[in-house]
């Protein structure tokens, strides 16, 4: 029996194998997009901003996670993230109006400023970086500093966790915040200043005497969306 035939039949049996599996059209990876000028209202998986660019989002709604990567800047208005913004050594961020599912979290960052408007369903945690500004922003979680350098500023903020400030070497300026958990404040170079902060749990440390009002109810404190 002439078995050739045979063998070039299994040989272009393969050849069409491999040719179909080849052709078939992977699935796409998760778009992250890389920003290095202005985005509008545009959506996006996932959205870096590269190591020493700048970035101007406006509107932008972003399903999973921002990272803004080392000396890179990014100017956020009005967009939604779904997932986490994270930022990287000597990032720096200015946000308005900004609502943020996850959490916010800076790292030896330059600075980190987020102002009224803004909503984080997470927490926000800026640890060994310089200065920062929370101001009017809802928290679902806790707010905390860690070992910053250079001056904060934390102010009518509503916080459904913990306000923590430890170890913080620029001063702190603690003022009308609404704590659902407790206030601590500990090992900060200098005292932290202010007042006017209603705290449901206990205030400890440093920052035992900055409260101002009695604490609000369950029912007004800190419902989040």
């Amino acid at each position: 029996m002439n078995k050739q035939p045979v063998w070039k039949t299994m040989l272009l049996v393969l050849a069409l194998s491999l040719g179909l599996m080849f052709s078939v059209r992977l699935p796409a990876l998760a778009d992250e997009c890389a920003c290095t000028a202005s985005m509008g209202a545009d959506s996006k998986d996932s959205l870096r901003v590269p190591q020493n660019a700048t970035c101007t989002l406006n509107g932008t709604q972003v399903k999973g996670d921002i990272r803004v990567e080392t000396n890179a800047t990014l100017y956020a208005f009005n967009i939604r993230v779904d997932g986490n913004i994270k930022l990287e050594t000597n990032a720096a961020l200015d946000a308005f109006n900004i609502h943020v599912n996850g959490n916010i979290r800076a790292e030896k960052a330059s600075r980190i400023n987020v102002f009224p408007g803004s909503f984080a369903g997470g927490d926000i945690q800026v640890k060994q970086s310089g200065a920062a500004d929370i101001d009017g922003v809802k928290i679902g979680g806790d707010l905390s500093f860690l070992e910053n350098t250079r001056p904060l500023k934390v102010a009518n903020n509503m916080i459904g966790g913990n306000l923590q400030v430890f170890k913080n070497a620029g001063g702190a300026s603690i003022t009308g915040n609404t704590v659902n958990g407790s206030l601590e404040c500990k090992e900060n170079v200098f005292t932290p200043t202010g007042g006017g902060n209603t705290v449901n749990g206990s205030m400890k440390g440093q920052c035992g005497n900055l409260d101002g009002a009695p604490p609000p109810s369950k029912d007004d404190c800190c419902s989040f969306e």
